[in-house]
């Protein structure tokens, strides 16, 4: 399978972020920074209308809540993820998870499709402690092989978004959410093909993938420590060592963030009060919900929920 990717190293990428940082804008999308250009969960467009407006060049930016995914059918380019060029050709996945600076020059033939979402309505959140929330949490250019059908599903997942974002049909949300997140489960599984059998049968990464999977599945079950490591067949001290050493958080940090994370989705995508909320992830005393809330962003969940609904206005297309 022909497949190539640029994976940046994360400590490389955060020396070159807290150089630049302070000189690359932040947009909602394109050149868009009042609060009116982020009323909208998903935006779809070619690549053609927007680069030729700016001569087939964008320059360097980042969107702090948004993922971008280009799917490169014609053409050819740069892709500039915070100093370091990596070269996309057709066809490819070009993907750019939120808060990373990144530009591109096209030639003028290029043809193809951004998307740019919520990186909230992914299934599987950047950096999370599994492969695929790896491979989300930084940019990478991915070749897809005309012959490989996990490549022309991508195409056919990318190509349904977007004639279902141009329709505006009953089902619409589901079906684009549901695109976008196939595609970039199968552009994972591509890139991941490149990687040695012993990375791939490690023993602690096996036991990150499994932990990742109870974790999400059990999240709401408000588990202890020694569930997981009772289900991986190893103590939690061992458990917290390797989570640690694969991630930089133990155990209790990584069900803490990830029960934030389900929190702040149910408090900006569901309509139930604070209570209701708690009693869904598990808290029995909605209280205690707040104060941990509190602990974790600084925010009540009742300001976060305001403020993050005043940012991004109503969630309508």
């Amino acid at each position: 399978m022909d497949a190539s990717r640029l994976l940046l190293h994360k400590s490389n990428m955060t020396k070159r972020k807290q150089q630049m940082r302070a000189s690359i804008p932040t947009y909602e999308l394109y050149g868009e920074d009042d609060p009116a250009g982020s009323r909208f969960w998903v935006h779809c467009e070619t690549i053609p209308a927007r680069s030729a407006v700016h001569h087939w060049e964008i320059g360097l930016h980042r969107h702090e809540r948004y993922f971008q995914i280009l799917l490169v059918t014609g053409g050819s380019g740069d892709a500039i993820f915070e100093g370091e060029i990596a070269r996309f050709e057709p066809a490819s996945i070009v993907t750019v998870p939120p808060a990373i600076g990144h530009g591109f020059r096209f030639s003028p033939d290029i043809d193809g499709y951004v998307f740019t979402f919520l990186a909230s309505r992914l299934p599987v959140r950047p950096g999370e402690p599994n492969t695929l929330g790896q491979f989300l949490s930084l940019p990478s250019v991915t070749r897809l092989a005309p012959d490989d059908p996990d490549g022309q599903l991508i195409f056919s997942h990318l190509l349904r978004v977007a004639a279902e974002w141009q329709g505006r049909l009953t089902g619409r949300t589901v079906l684009m959410e549901t695109g976008l997140a196939a595609a970039l489960a199968l552009t994972a599984r591509i890139a991941a093909q490149g990687r040695t059998e012993t990375d791939e049968t490690d023993d602690n990464d096996r036991r990150l993938e499994a932990f990742s999977s109870l974790l999400h599945r059990e999240v709401r079950n408000q588990r202890p420590a020694s569930f997981y490591a009772n289900s991986l067949g190893i103590t939690p001290t061992h458990l917290n060592r390797v989570l640690k050493a694969k991630t930089g958080f133990g155990t209790q940090e990584l069900v803490a963030r990830r029960l934030i994370e389900e929190s702040q989705r149910e408090l900006l995508f569901t309509p139930g009060s604070i209570k209701e909320i708690a009693f869904r992830l598990g808290f029995s005393d909605p209280a205690y919900f707040s104060r941990f809330f509190s602990r974790q962003t600084g925010m009540t969940p009742g300001n976060w929920r305001a403020e993050e609904q005043s940012r991004l206005g109503s969630r309508e297309e």
